[in-house]
């Protein structure tokens, strides 16, 4: 018998921001999302993400001691 697999939602905590961002930053999200098939928002979404990886910035955001930045970072459980 096969296991059903349930669908989960994507987002929990989205909102609407109003950033504003060159026409050429536009223009490379749009084409990415059309490359992809992800939205724009989630092409945004993945990408900042990938700030977490500056191991810099997350020693920075580390000695900053801040919890409520941690948690909201997701630098909660880690250590440097």
């Amino acid at each position: 018998m096969k296991k059903f697999n349930y669908i989960k939602p994507k987002k929990l905590n989205s909102e609407r921001v109003n950033w504003v961002i060159s026409e050429q930053t536009r223009n490379i999200v749009a084409a990415f999302s059309e490359y992809s098939e992800y939205t724009e928002s989630e092409v945004v979404d993945k990408f900042l993400k990938n700030i977490l990886t500056d191991e810099e910035f997350v020693e920075w955001a580390m000695k900053k001691r801040n919890n409520k930045l941690l948690k909201q970072l997701g630098l909660g459980e880690m250590e440097v």
